[in-house]
């Protein structure tokens, strides 16, 4: 059995029928030239050999809580419970596929099985008219089980680099065909004594850095856990779901940085920051202090796909400012001091920074104590993906869209994924609590081209870094 830890055990525990924990990403393929015209029979003979397949589930899909303290193997694996097929009815849009998943992720999983739900999609219509046809799948797992890195790294090992290749094992199953990666896959084993002897080394450095955190509040570049404005994006929410996605070309944000001299999740931080300020500023809700981003940053050293290795930035989203080039400085610098903070830190001391920085938010989420303050408005996830294509028997993915969690307080999530030439976007909200959140995307699309004309017009060399 292998103990859940701090992070796993939040996650569990702010679980509740409006708030679902867990993540899941949505695979858009385009069935193979020789397949055009029977998709039927491809999508089928895939479903077929899932339904069939007497190949046990992989670390982590095996895995099934135990008293809400352990993790222990699965014995009853039941296909049934997890792997569903599904036909929308023709043509389908990707609207109406997005609707179909947005019901689903709404919706909790079975605690007494292992947290996973496997959908496959079919009557999915052609991006184009003489496009090739299309299917999907969608998956979702507890976020206690894996973070938005591991779920990533899940894919790659499902999916494969050629188009040849012909894969007869379920995707639930993925460590079977990488029997030399299961260490890998798997968290090491550490011994009683090395983990309070590694517990015992974080004391000094996090609290000097809780002492530094003191001696630098009210900097500008300084973001604190009390300096998050209330607005409509930290109401409570209901369990109704509304997932929004699209796809950008990576080579626009390559660009935009590499003229402003800052990062590429520099530059995804103050498009998302911009549009929402035009869609707060389009409800008149845009509160007169800046909003405030949680950010994660992975902690993985190695190839692991187990668990939570991950902590927060805070960001200064800098949306109280009109001029898109300030909004973007202040966005460098507050994640640029976010990050080398925990450049000083060990793995183990971020966690337990984190743990004692964000201890009251964690606290309010579970409890709700105090519904009108919180530490960040919302979280803005980059997770990184495959620079090379990948397909499933041939049939070759087109686009991937993660959705993630949202809960009382935070009723937008920003998650997005890397893939070829693509930057994926996959927002999440509480459709009651923020309506029309689709506006986004076209939002999105109107502030990076306000950015791409604001860099281009800066002399040469005149960047943004510090």
């Amino acid at each position: 059995m292998r103990l859940l830890t701090a992070v796993d055990q939040l996650f569990l525990i702010l679980e509740s029928r409006k708030q679902p924990m867990h993540v899941g990403g949505l695979f858009l393929f385009e069935l193979p030239e020789d397949a055009q015209g029977a998709e039927h029979n491809f999508v089928y003979e895939l479903v077929k050999q899932m339904q069939n397949s007497e190949v046990p589930p992989s670390f982590p899909f095996n895995q099934v809580l135990e008293n809400l303290i352990f993790w222990k193997e699965d014995k009853h694996f039941d296909v049934e419970h997890h792997f569903h097929h599904v036909a929308l009815p023709k043509p389908a849009r990707v609207r109406e596929l997005l609707m179909y998943v947005s019901r689903e992720h709404g919706r909790l999983l079975d605690r007494a099985m292992p947290l996973w739900e496997c959908h496959v999609i079919e009557g999915v219509q052609p991006d184009t008219e003489d496009g090739p046809e299309r299917f999907a799948l969608y998956f979702k797992i507890h976020h206690s089980l894996v973070d938005g890195i591991a779920a990533m790294r899940l894919l790659q090992k499902t999916l494969s680099q050629s188009p040849t290749e012909t894969v007869t094992l379920p995707v639930w199953s993925l460590v079977a065909r990488h029997r030399n990666q299961i260490n890998a896959a798997s968290p090491a084993k550490r011994s009683a004594f090395g983990i309070v002897k590694e517990q015992l080394s974080t004391i000094k450095p996090v609290f000097t850095e809780l002492m530094d955190n003191l001696k630098n509040y009210g900097d500008d570049d300084y973001v604190g856990t009390f300096d998050a404005p209330m607005s409509i994006l930290n109401k409570r929410i209901s369990a109704s779901r509304r997932i929004a996605a699209q796809s950008y070309d990576i080579k626009r944000f390559h660009d935009i940085a590499d003229k402003l001299e800052v990062s590429r999740n520099d530059v995804v931080l103050a498009v998302c920051a911009g549009a929402i300020r035009r869609y707060l500023i389009s409800m008149k809700a845009l509160p007169t202090k800046p909003l405030i981003a949680f950010v994660p940053m992975s902690l993985r050293s190695d190839n692991s796909t187990a668990g939570n290795q991950l902590s927060f930035v805070l960001a200064n989203l800098g949306t109280h400012l009109d001029d898109p080039m300030r909004r973007m400085k202040l966005i460098h610098r507050s994640m640029n001091n976010g990050k080398r903070r925990f450049r000083r830190m060990t793995q183990a001391q971020v966690i337990n920074y984190s743990a004692i920085a964000y201890a009251w938010e964690g606290i309010n989420l579970a409890t709700g104590l105090f519904p009108k303050k919180q530490a960040f408005n919302l979280i803005i996830s980059n997770v990184p993906g495959s620079e090379k294509p990948l397909y499933w028997n041939g049939a070759r993915l087109q686009a991937l869209y993660p959705a993630s969690v949202v809960f009382n307080g935070q009723a937008m999530n920003i998650t997005l994924a890397s893939y070829l030439d693509k930057i994926e976007f996959g927002i999440t909200a509480c459709s009651k609590t923020l309506p029309h959140v689709q506006d986004m995307l076209l939002l999105i699309e109107e502030e990076l081209q306000l950015l791409e004309r604001t860099s281009n017009e800066l002399p040469s060399g005149l960047g943004l870094r510090d």
